[in-house]
C-alpha cells in the first residue's frame, strides 16, 4: 500500500488518505520514508541504535526532541524550493525554531480539513481573528492558518483586528443581530484584554484561545483564562486550539481540558527519565506523531507535560523545568 509513498503524497489528498487508513501502518511507513530520505533524522535514529527492521509498532519509533529544529534544518527530502518558512516567536535572547515548508497547499488543505472535522464547514462562520502579536512579525504558521480559514469563508466581514477592540466589539454586536455563526479565534492575552474592555454576551459565538501571554501579562492558568472569559461573556465553554510551530496538525477542545487530535495527528507520552520508552496512555512529557509533517520531520518529542488517555485524547499540563519559555507556550494548569 505505501511501496509509492512519494506517488501518494504529491497525487492525492494526504490529510484525507491518512482519515481512511490505519494510523500505525501509515505511521510505520513514514518513519521508513523519512529515515531513507531525512538525514539529520537517520542520522538521530542511528546515534541511539534504532535500525528499522525493529520499529515494529509506533512506539519503537524514535522521536526527534524538538530542539533541533532550533540548530538545525528539519528536512524530508531534498526539495528545490520552499513555500514558506514557519518560525517561532521568541525574543532577542532566544533561537527560534524554524520550520520549512515546502508545501504550503499540504500545510493549508491539513489546517483546515481538522478543522472542518472539528467545527463544521468554514464557509458557515464569519472568523473573527485577534492574533495582534503574530501579525506584527513574518513567518507565523498561525497566522497563515487564520488566513486560510478567513479564506474559506468567504465572508466580507471575517479578517484580523490589531488593536481595534473597539471596531471588533461593533462587528460581532451587528453579525450577532444578523443571526450570523461567528468564531473568534485569538491568542490568550489579547482576548483578556478583549474581554475585560467588552464584557458582553456571546453565548452564540464560538471561542477559540490559542494559549500564549507573550510576557504580556502575569501568567494565568487555562482553567483562569477559561473562567475568565466564561464570566465576562456569559458562555458555557471556551475551545482551545493545540498547534506550534514545528507542527502542520492541530487538536482542538471544545470545552473542557482535553484536545482531540485531528486525523493525522497522534499524541503518545515518554517517559521522563527515559526518553526512549514511549507509552500509548499516561502520564508525561508528550511525543506527537504529526503525519502531515512529510516534508520534515513526523516524530517530535515535545517539551510540553501532559496526559495522554485511552481514547487518543490528551492534556496539557505545563512545560519541562528544563525547557526554555517560548512565546506560544501552552500555560501549567
Amino acid at each position: 500500500m505505501y511501496r509509492n509513498l512519494d506517488i501518494i503524497i504529491s497525487t492525492t489528498g494526504w490529510y484525507d488518505h491518512i482519515r481512511t487508513q490505519d494510523f500505525d501502518q501509515a505511521a510505520l511507513a513514514v518513519f521508513n520514508h523519512q529515515y531513507r530520505n531525512n538525514t539529520l533524522y537517520r542520522s538521530y535514529c542511528d546515534l541511539i541504535h534504532t535500525v528499522p527492521e525493529k520499529v515494529l509498532g509506533i512506539r519503537d519509533i524514535p522521536f526527534l526532541p524538538i530542539h533541533f529544529f532550533k540548530t538545525h534544518t528539519v528536512v524530508t527530502g531534498s526539495p528545490r524550493h520552499f513555500d514558506a518558512v514557519f518560525e517561532s516567536s521568541g525574543t532577542t535572547q532566544t533561537v527560534n525554531s524554524k520550520h520549512y515548508i515546502p508545501s504550503l497547499p499540504l500545510y493549508l488543505d491539513t489546517c483546515l480539513k481538522g478543522f472542518e472535522a472539528r467545527f463544521g464547514p468554514a464557509g458557515s462562520y464569519v472568523f473573527l481573528c485577534l492574533l495582534p502579536s503574530y501579525l506584527e512579525r513574518k513567518n507565523s504558521s498561525l497566522v497563515y492558518m487564520a488566513q486560510h480559514l478567513i479564506d474559506c469563508s468567504r465572508q466580507p466581514e471575517s479578517g484580523f483586528y490589531l488593536y481595534d477592540l473597539e471596531r471588533l466589539c461593533q462587528t460581532i454586536t451587528t453579525l450577532k443581530a444578523a443571526n450570523r455563526k461567528i468564531i473568534l479565534l485569538g491568542v490568550t492575552f489579547a482576548l483578556i484584554d478583549f474581554a475585560e474592555q467588552f464584557p458582553m454576551d456571546l453565548q452564540d459565538v464560538i471561542i477559540i484561545e490559542t494559549g500564549g501571554m507573550k510576557g504580556k501579562k502575569e501568567e494565568w492558568t487555562r482553567r483562569q483564562v477559561h473562567d475568565y472569559l466564561k464570566q465576562q461573556w456569559q458562555v458555557p465553554h471556551i475551545c482551545s486550539e493545540y498547534g506550534m510551530t514545528e507542527l502542520s496538525s492541530q487538536a482542538y477542545s471544545t470545552g473542557g481540558e482535553r484536545f482531540h487530535p485531528i486525523a493525522t495527528m497522534k499524541a503518545l507520552v515518554r517517559d521522563e527519565y527515559d526518553p526512549l520508552l514511549t507509552a500509548s496512555a499516561g502520564r508525561g512529557p508528550l511525543n506527537i506523531i504529526d503525519l502531515s509533517n512529510i516534508y520534515s520531520c513526523s516524530f517530535i518529542a515535545t517539551e510540553d507535560i501532559g496526559i495522554v488517555h485511552n481514547d487518543g485524547t490528551f492534556e496539557v499540563l505545563g512545560r519541562l523545568d528544563a525547557s526554555a519559555l517560548r512565546g506560544c507556550s501552552l500555560m501549567t494548569i
